[in-house]
């Protein structure tokens, strides 16, 4: 995520005391709403329930089901949120650069913000972050995962999966390769699938066409929407009788594991 201004994190601050909940989970929903390019957001975070997901003007669902009071709070703040990051643009400041150490093969810094024009692939408007070091600079674009980096004159566009990206840096040792941190630990990014290079896609075969057009959010699939559907059955079932509680917590835990 990108860093918060002074004033961002006052809000951020205030938020979190409104809502009565701490402000580390508070930034958590915030990097889950912006992923989901402030439409829905898919989240992970004990205060909030566990495991759970928020579509704007749509459902709302925890890990504690029943906690009624909790999936209002939760609901709100995400709906908050995601007005916050439409309707404010002083939350967020150029990424700064931190030292990572100096020995052979540590990563030495972070990149600095960028400066100049948009070099990055056609069809991509604005990056969550950019920045830069040496002759290398990249743009990421968290609410459809892709990664722009520039380097020899070349610009590559690569899938970054599901990966929460919070930082790049560069290895100095054995060549310049970028790496980053997500919630995997440290990752090279060459094992990200590359989709383009210099605008010209690139296939699995090494073939290329013409680039495909980037998704402009994350959708849910048709596998979470059955996993929710499947709950709220069971959820019906044990109001009725027809299964124990030991039964459908048992049963729900399993169906949340598949998220």
């Amino acid at each position: 995520m990108s860093q918060l201004t002074p004033e961002g994190q006052q809000i951020i601050n205030a938020i979190a005391q409104r809502y009565h909940f701490s402000v580390d989970a508070v930034l958590s929903m915030l990097q889950s709403v912006q992923n989901g390019n402030g439409s829905m957001a898919q989240f992970s975070h004990p205060e909030f329930g566990g495991s759970g997901q928020w579509m704007r003007g749509g459902m709302t669902m925890i890990g504690d089901m029943f906690n009624n009071g909790l999936k209002n709070s939760v609901s709100n703040l995400c709906q908050e949120l995601s007005t916050l990051l439409a309707n404010q643009t002083a939350i967020w400041q150029p990424p700064t650069i931190q030292s990572q150490g100096h020995g052979h093969g540590q990563n030495v810094s972070l990149f600095a913000a960028s400066a100049g024009g948009n070099w990055w692939p056609q069809g991509l408007m604005n990056p969550n972050s950019t920045g830069s070091q040496n002759h290398i600079r990249y743009a990421y674009f968290a609410s459809i995962r892709r990664l722009a980096i520039e380097a020899n004159g070349h610009v590559t566009l690569y899938d970054t999966l599901d990966h929460q990206i919070g930082g790049f840096s560069q290895q100095q040792s054995g060549g310049s390769s970028v790496t980053f941190n997500s919630q995997y630990g440290m990752v090279d990014v060459q094992n990200l699938p590359v989709i383009s290079i210099d605008n010209v896609a690139v296939t699995p075969s090494g073939n290329t066409a013409n680039l495909p057009p980037l998704p402009t959010a994350p959708a849910q699939t048709a596998q979470e929407g059955d996993i929710f559907a499947a709950i709220e059955k069971l959820a019906g079932l044990r109001d009725k009788g027809i299964v124990s509680d030991a039964e459908f917590s048992s049963k729900k835990a399993e169906l949340l594991s598949r998220l």
